[in-house]
């Protein structure tokens, strides 16, 4: 092969080939590419719209209050994203949220004491049912929807049953400040807001660990596990440590979402079908093997302000469950339809085209 021969990049974790080019244009045709660029379009279309209708929307301190109120959804559709990029499901990341929200407070009560400890014991009971959901799904080879759908009702049951349906005790604001508060600390300033940072971190982290062979080896399990499984790949520990990543996010939505909203009997209902559609929402395919966890995030980002937008055009909360549905279907149908299959090269200029040979004519009779 002479040396002006061109060669191919590797292609990124779900998505396409990468391109010759500067490391910025590789990453503006990845974002722009298939079909997570309707998200960041999504995205921009939303906010103008919000811009519109509330121009002080676009004021720094308003922008903060917005990110630090949408950080809890974007931490789990992180987590959630793990999941479903492997080809699995997590149902129970709503009710671990409310249960530990729950926990929580009860054994805090006030305490100022007792935050640290309660946080690293909230910690360890997220992993520990991640781990659990895993083991079920690839020991036991139970339907992740299964498992997780059971492991949901099992939560929001013993934490009902333990409370006995109203929940008790208090948050410190040690506690609290992880979901409210923010550098600098002056109240009525503006300040980035804990939660933000916290998210951005989680954010760089869970980029990084897609470019690790963990990340494509995940996409590949996703895409199909025989295929990784005879590659070499370990299958079973691949998916059990995205169950246990959803369980750790779920954790700190947990913590994100204490802080900001407090103890309620409704805290968590309903943030695994959030986290699902604010997933597909940013391109990634049910069934795993393709997807980008920064359009995961923007899917998340973009959701909650497809909901302040219908704050502002005052539009009954009931409709939410609604768009959630259609942005679901419409993600599965967009992804079950048949891609067009890509145009051959021309050949350099020189080089004949190949020929076809001909299929042997019979001879005559």
């Amino acid at each position: 092969m002479s040396a002006s021969t061109p060669t191919t990049s590797p292609t990124t974790p779900g998505g396409p080939q990468a391109t010759t080019g500067n490391g910025f244009s590789r990453w503006v045709q990845r974002v722009t590419s298939g079909s997570t660029w309707t998200v960041y379009a999504l995205l921009i279309v939303v906010f103008v719209a919000i811009l519109v209708m509330n121009p002080s929307f676009g004021e720094p301190m308003s922008i903060m209050a917005f990110l630090k109120k949408a950080s809890p959804l974007i931490v789990l559709a992180i987590g959630q994203y793990f999941v479903i990029v492997s080809g699995e499901f997590d149902l129970s990341v709503g009710s671990l949220v409310g249960a530990q929200v729950v926990i929580a407070a009860k054994l805090i009560d006030g305490e100022d004491s007792m935050t640290w400890p309660v946080i690293g014991l909230m910690v360890l009971f997220g992993l520990a049912v991640g781990l659990v959901n895993g083991l079920i799904v690839t020991l036991l080879k139970v339907p992740s929807f299964i498992t997780t759908l059971g492991m949901m009702l099992v939560l929001y049951g013993a934490i009902r049953l333990w409370t006995g349906g109203a929940p008790t005790g208090s948050l410190t604001d040690g506690f609290r400040q992880w979901g409210r508060g923010g550098l600098p600390d002056t109240p009525g300033q503006f300040q980035v807001p804990f939660a933000v940072l916290i998210t951005v971190v989680l954010g760089v982290i869970a980029v990084i660990l897609m470019r690790r062979p963990f990340g494509r080896t995940l996409v590949a399990t996703g895409d199909n596990d025989v295929a990784a499984a005879f590659s070499g790949a370990s299958v079973w520990w691949v998916r059990t440590r995205a169950f246990l990543f959803s369980g750790f996010m779920a954790t700190v939505a947990g913590i994100l979402i204490g802080g900001y909203a407090g103890v309620t009997a409704q805290v968590g209902e309903g943030l695994e079908f959030m986290a699902i559609t604010a997933v597909v929402l940013g391109g990634v395919v049910l069934g795993g093997g393709r997807g980008s966890v920064v359009a995961a995030m923007a899917g998340a980002l973009t959701l909650e302000a497809l909901f302040t937008l219908f704050n502002q055009l005052s539009l009954p909360s009931t409709i939410r469950p609604a768009v959630q549905g259609v942005i679901i279907i419409a993600a599965v149908a967009y992804a079950a339809m048949p891609r067009r299959s890509k145009a051959v090269p021309s050949p350099p200029a020189g080089v004949p085209e190949p020929t076809v040979p001909k299929e042997p004519q019979p001879a005559a009779p």
